[in-house]
């Protein structure tokens, strides 16, 4: 157990048990290294395949398992599937990154696992960093996924902390007067796909402009714009610099960039750069947010849904300072309340509203 002090008071808070299914044996040593790193997170096993971990999991029940999908004997997705359907358990895929690892990956999510990392890769100092950082984020958050019983019918349904200022500094920009063209921005972190592909599919084709962060390995935002694209009735595609946000568009962030809307005269358009983790993540909702108060003002809409952290709460603050639009997720619809939650706690979401009830809230602010 790990001691936090609390109002004056030590609380006991029990560590994020973690079990590691991968047929790699380095790659089990590896995330065994890099999570045992964590006081916050205990490796209680490994398995080289799903029989093994199966076994495992009957004597000591995990907190989260992290999964790889191409294993021998039985694969990765027919494991999750058994997992979701018999006793749920939080459950992380480890993929390599690569685009058919993304498009299997995406089927795992869609089947009820709460999140995806990359499997671990020779780097330098910074990334080996950045790359713990984000894995053991990524187990805890899951620690707190709120995972739902996988229906067999609903399987074919369809699936060093730094602010906002080390990409872009506080301040008015051109684009505070209100004007006809109207922009929605979004961010969304654990359980965010999901709830991404419900709201955008509610959209009209007439829907302005949309730019969405989503906290995801680089890749896999390329797949997921194109499985969205082709379920949805406005357009998706990842974003590239310069690239215009336009009426029945929208826009994912690519993942390891950062993304910032910007304003030419009547043109919005978006500016993809590297740059530091910010509020731990990159892209980052936070980066996004502020360049939205920055450069649309009132015109914007801003949305903050499911993820752990407050990723994107100090700019949605910021938006709605700026005479923006904004909401927050609620409580009930959210997989990890934690980013919604640290919007409301700063006041700066104006409206709480249930996932079916965004996409039709941002169409109708966007037309007022």
């Amino acid at each position: 157990m790990s001691l936090e002090i609390s109002t004056g008071r030590i609380v006991e808070r029990r560590k994020v048990r973690v079990l590691i299914v991968d047929d790699s044996a380095l790659v089990r040593r590896t995330l065994t290294g890099v999570l045992s790193t964590d006081p916050q997170i205990e490796v209680i096993g490994t398995a080289a395949d799903p029989y093994i971990a199966a076994r495992k999991i009957r004597t000591r029940v995990p907190d989260v398992i992290t999964l790889d999908v191409e294993m021998p004997r039985m694969d990765g997705l027919t494991f999750l599937k058994k997992i979701m359907t018999q006793y749920p358990i939080p459950v992380v895929i480890c993929s390599a990154l690569t685009e058919q690892g993304a498009e299997t990956t995406f089927r795992a999510l869609e089947y009820g696992a709460v999140d995806v990392i990359c499997k671990p890769r020779v780097g330098s100092k910074q990334y080996l960093e950045e790359s713990r950082i984000r894995l053991c984020d990524t187990v805890k958050a899951a620690s707190r996924a709120r995972v739902r019983k996988l229906e067999p019918s609903s399987e074919q349904q369809y699936a060093a902390r730094l602010t906002a200022d080390a990409m872009l500094t506080k301040g008015r920009g051109p684009a505070l007067i209100r004007t006809t063209d109207k922009v929605a921005v979004m961010g969304a972190s654990t359980g965010g796909t999901e709830a991404i592909k419900q709201l955008l599919l509610s959209l009209p084709p007439d829907t302005p402009g949309v730019v969405i962060v989503q906290h995801m390995p680089e890749h896999f935002t390329s797949v997921f714009a194109k499985r969205l694209n082709d379920l949805c009735r406005v357009s998706v595609k990842e974003a590239t610099d310069g690239d215009t946000v336009r009426t029945g568009r929208v826009l994912i962030a690519p993942g390891n960039r950062h993304t910032l809307l910007r304003r030419s005269g009547a043109r919005y358009y978006v500016e993809v750069r590297e740059g530091p983790l910010v509020s731990r993540h990159r892209p980052s909702v936070d980066v996004l947010f502020r360049s939205a108060a920055r450069f649309a003002g009132s015109n914007a809409v801003g949305v903050i849904m499911t993820g752990m952290g407050d990723d994107g709460a100090q700019g949605l603050l910021e938006m709605k300072d700026a005479g923006a639009v904004t909401i927050a997720q609620d409580e009930v619809t959210c997989i990890v309340f934690g980013m919604p939650r640290a919007a409301i706690k700063l006041n700066a979401a104006s409206r709480v509203l249930p996932l079916k009830a965004i996409a039709d809230t941002v169409v109708k602010a966007c037309l007022a």
